[in-house]
């Protein structure tokens, strides 16, 4: 069984109901992963895309902020979720598919612009929902699992448009990629994007802010496929689809893919 994977912090679906669809018949994921949904689950507009032939979804929801969707031309189910650092925040959700592989997409925050969490309790809920996410790997052990989402890191030098000048802007600080680091490890998760694209600047998210992203090129990959280490080897030919940065009305973020022969 081959599928391939795409992942995508949306920035609303509703809003962005059209460039949901125009990815589905385009690209035609097996499975889209989407974050930042920011919608209750009975409200996500599945009509356009059940035509498509994504017949499946799994999704958490909340009205206005947060929100994960698994969506599915594949049978799937319900694999629960998991409230990371308690906020009560809809930012996980696990769907399994028929051979047995666990998919967990996850929206990690996003941690406010001061590095300090005792000047800033969004960026101490970004920390505590990686430790969290840590320990959980500990105990769960995750095996036959791919866990993808918009993790808010670039953890490598190289997947940042200046490392030295982002060591103190958060999604870069070392202090979080030592958190994702950890968590990673934990699991045992195998990157796959740079497993496939090990070398180079490599970016999924470029800043509203630049009137010209395309030209300054000022961006950070903070969205991430890995998988644990049983399967990882069946993965191949990772891409992000930068281009859909230049669509009308975009999210700030792209999809980034991977295909697995499972």
């Amino acid at each position: 069984m081959a599928f391939t994977l795409a992942t995508w912090n949306i920035n609303s679906v509703r809003l962005r109901e059209g460039l949901v669809a125009r990815l589905m018949a385009d690209e035609a994921p097996d499975i889209l992963c989407l974050q930042e949904c920011k919608s209750p689950v009975e409200n996500i507009p599945v009509t356009q895309f059940q035509a498509l032939g994504y017949r499946y979804m799994v999704a958490r929801g909340q009205k206005g902020y947060n929100g994960v969707a698994i969506i599915s031309k594949l049978p799937l189910m319900d694999a629960g979720d998991r409230d990371f650092a308690q906020m009560g925040h809809a930012r996980h959700v696990a769907a399994r598919l028929e051979n047995g592989i666990t998919i967990h997409n996850c929206y990690v925050p996003a941690g406010g612009d001061i590095p300090d969490r005792a000047q800033n309790e969004k960026f101490g809920q970004k920390l505590d929902f990686l430790t969290d996410l840590r320990d959980w790997c500990r105990w769960e052990k995750p095996d036959r699992a791919i866990l993808v989402g918009d993790l808010n890191i670039a953890p490598r030098a190289d997947d940042v448009w200046n490392h030295k000048q982002l060591l103190k802007i958060v999604s870069h600080t070392p202090i979080e990629v030592d958190h994702l680091n950890s968590a990673m490890e934990a699991g045992a998760w195998v990157d796959i994007t740079r497993k496939d694209i090990s070398t180079g600047p490599l970016f999924s998210w470029w800043s509203y802010r630049s009137a010209d992203w395309d030209t300054a090129d000022k961006g950070r990959r903070l969205d991430h496929i890995w998988a644990t280490p049983d399967i990882a080897s069946a993965a191949h030919s990772s891409r992000i689809l930068r281009p859909a940065r230049g669509w009308e009305q975009p999210s700030d973020h792209v999809p980034v893919f991977a295909t697995f022969d499972l």
